[in-house]
């Protein structure tokens, strides 16, 4: 065990979180953290229960004195996003999380954390485990598959909880409190093409773009970081124009819901182009440093020599597929014109992969406004359909809309205020949050999110800053009290 991690305060939270990284839980495979959490609640004889899609909820009654209080819901997901470096041996289904220590940060080993939302479902546990703490009537909703497809809250059912407050603990700035979301919906376009004979006298090369940032493709979208799959393509385009490339395959990003870090491919090139080609490589390399090297420090573009392929993707989807690529909107596409610095809706080309006669594209779009989600969800659907691409949109989510007269949000200021002595920040996030489905089945919940300082979520330098943690959790201690 890494006592280190253990030792940390609040110990009762980073015992559970240690806890939680020894338990493989990505998406749709939190079975393991579903049973964790289902037995923790059993052993301290507080009502369980685990509903019909495996989300599980625990019930704690008021301490004395306290039952008159508004009943408050806590809320995090049990599942983590599963992104590794590509030199990296781990299974996310089978390996523990190798969390450590350094300096002022949690971090991992090549690895995704987990802390998003590890450390929310960690606090809620160590607040139903503690016997000193004030609170009214407390329930803990712990979510199944937030991160690909919020499972969990489409399908939970009316009537199983009963507090008429939620705090969902699934922020990631400390000193922040969230008060709306943007919705989603996911577009994925699919290409189907056929095969070719590889030109004769051709040699085949691996191309592979590595070592971007990643992250969250909500939170960091307006960061700046290169997308790995608009990057190669870019080249890719230009190489079929210049050495008569072929494309064989095709393999970039790895999550919907993560800016593609790494994207490769496998062509050919005739061989009398081969100096040419590779030269051609290395400038490229050079050209993306000097547009995005500050930001993309340790970004890569290298090639290497490949088996030659059976067979290349025929002539004409090669290039209606790097003509689409090309097209597609990616990054901010409107920023907000209510609140400054917000960004209002975003695309990200999260996948892009060729196998078994199919080249699949996968997008996440993000809006705070319902409409322009599904206008950039037509936009991006007439660029595929002119590629030949058939076209679906599904797993779309509601946003949140902010009310700033919140009760329980006049209650956390004044909190924050007293225990900190400066404001807490309130904001809404271009990022989905639970909250939006939650209360679109719970009518009237009074809701708040927040949480700890958590950098670059959903790529492996995710990291969790220790003493925000700590003030996470005594402000949690004072929000319950003070309801």
């Amino acid at each position: 065990m890494n006592h280190s991690i253990k030792d940390l305060k609040p110990n009762a939270v980073w015992k559970i979180f240690y806890e939680l990284t020894q338990i493989p839980r990505p998406s749709k495979k939190e079975k393991r953290a579903a049973e964790f959490v289902k037995k923790f609640g059993e052993r301290l004889k507080l009502k369980t229960i685990v509903d019909d899609v495996g989300n599980v909820i625990i019930k704690k009654p008021a301490t004395p004195g306290m039952e008159k209080r508004k009943g408050v819901i806590l809320q995090s997901h049990l599942d983590m996003v599963p992104q590794k470096n590509s030199d990296k041996k781990h299974d996310f289904e089978k390996d523990p999380i190798e969390a450590y220590v350094d300096g002022e940060w949690v971090k991992a080993k090549g690895t995704t954390l987990g802390s998003d939302n590890g450390i929310g479902v960690a606090a809620t546990l160590a607040v139903l485990e503690a016997t000193s703490l004030k609170h009214g009537p407390l329930e803990a909703l712990f979510t199944i598959d937030e991160e690909t497809g919020m499972t969990g809250v489409f399908n939970l059912k009316p009537g199983l909880l009963e507090g008429k407050i939620l705090l969902n603990l699934d922020s990631e700035d400390e000193g922040e409190l969230f008060i709306g979301c943007a919705g989603g919906m996911n577009t994925t376009g699919r290409i189907a093409f056929k095969t070719e004979v590889v030109p004769s006298g051709s040699k085949a090369w691996k191309l592979s773009l590595t070592g971007l940032k990643g992250g969250h493709s909500g939170v960091d979208i307006n960061l700046g970081r290169g997308n790995s799959n608009k990057m190669m393509n870019r080249f890719l385009l230009d190489a079929t124009k210049r050495f008569k490339m072929r494309l064989a395959s095709i393999d970039g990003g790895s999550l919907r819901n993560a800016i593609p870090r790494e994207s490769f491919a496998i062509v050919t090139v005739p061989e009398k182009h081969t100096k040419n080609f590779l030269s051609a490589v290395k400038a490229f390399e050079a050209l993306l440093k000097s547009e995005i090297g500050i930001i993309e420090t340790d970004l890569k573009f290298t090639f290497g020599p490949a088996n030659m392929p059976e067979s290349v993707i025929d002539k004409n989807t090669q290039v209606k597929l790097f003509k689409a690529v090309y097209g597609i909107p990616n990054g901010v596409i409107r920023m907000s014109a209510e609140m400054e610095g917000i960004v209002e809706t975003s695309s990200n080309l999260a996948i892009i992969k060729s196998e078994d006669g199919f080249i699949e594209l996968l997008c996440l779009l993000r809006s705070s406004v319902d409409s322009s989600k599904e206008d950039l969800g037509i936009a991006i659907q007439s660029v595929l359909e002119l590629a030949g691409a058939k076209v679906t949109h599904d797993g779309a989510y509601p946003g949140w809309k902010p009310d700033v007269s919140s009760a329980i949000l006049q209650t956390m200021k004044k909190v924050y205020k007293n225990k900190f002595g400066k404001n807490a920040e309130v904001k809404v996030i271009h990022a989905g949050l639970e909250c939006s489905i939650i209360g679109d089945v719970y009518k009237g919940l009074d809701m708040v999110s927040f949480g700890p300082t958590i950098k670059f979520p959903h790529s492996p330098d995710e990291k969790v800053h220790i003493s925000s943690v700590e003030n996470f959790w005594e402000y949690l201690i004072e929000i319950l009290k003070n309801v």
